[in-house]
């Protein structure tokens, strides 16, 4: 075999397994991503059938119920345009409420029931995950947390305190 050779069936070697790591890296990549989806998106018919992903939003007030003797429960996650019924069996994070933003991972089922797998809830009174704010303020302009104060009180419900800044006489 002449030098030339040699070094051609290298290089070729070398491109092939690099292909092939590349083919195993984006293999496992896909495999590992969940998809963030709300539940006008799910109602439309955007998910795809059998996968797992992440349904976002808020949980509705006076929707959850438990089974007795289990920790089986259900509640409705809303974007406020559409709802998606929600089966989890589990024990809910401490800060899991009913009106709070929620981020469920798991499946759809054919009846239309999301089951959940893993619940995550949100961690104080201003936080909301990322994907249901950015759904909530496309569907209604703003987020739920930006208007949940209204301006000039706070967040106990009495009148702020002027800003220094700021004065009545315009000077």
């Amino acid at each position: 075999m002449t030098p030339r050779r040699r070094r051609m069936a290298l290089v070729f070697g070398i491109v092939a397994g690099v292909s092939i790591a590349g083919a195993l890296a984006l293999s496992a990549f896909r495999r590992n991503v969940t998809f963030f989806f709300d539940p006008s998106q799910v109602a439309a018919g955007q998910v795809p059938a059998g996968e797992r992903f992440r349904l976002g939003g808020m949980v509705t007030k006076g929707s959850l119920t438990r089974a007795p003797g289990s920790l089986e429960l259900h509640f409705v996650v809303t974007d406020f345009s559409h709802d998606v019924p929600v089966s989890y069996t589990g024990v809910l994070p401490d800060l899991f409420r009913e009106g709070a933003g929620v981020v469920a991972h798991g499946r759809m089922r054919v009846d239309g029931t999301f089951v959940a797998d893993e619940v995550l809830a949100k961690h104080d009174e201003k936080y909301m995950p990322p994907e249901v704010a950015r759904s909530l303020k496309r569907r209604h302009g703003e987020s739920r947390s930006d208007g949940a104060t209204p301006p000039g009180s706070t967040s106990a419900g009495a009148p702020a305190a002027p800003h220094p800044s700021s004065s009545s006489t315009g000077t």
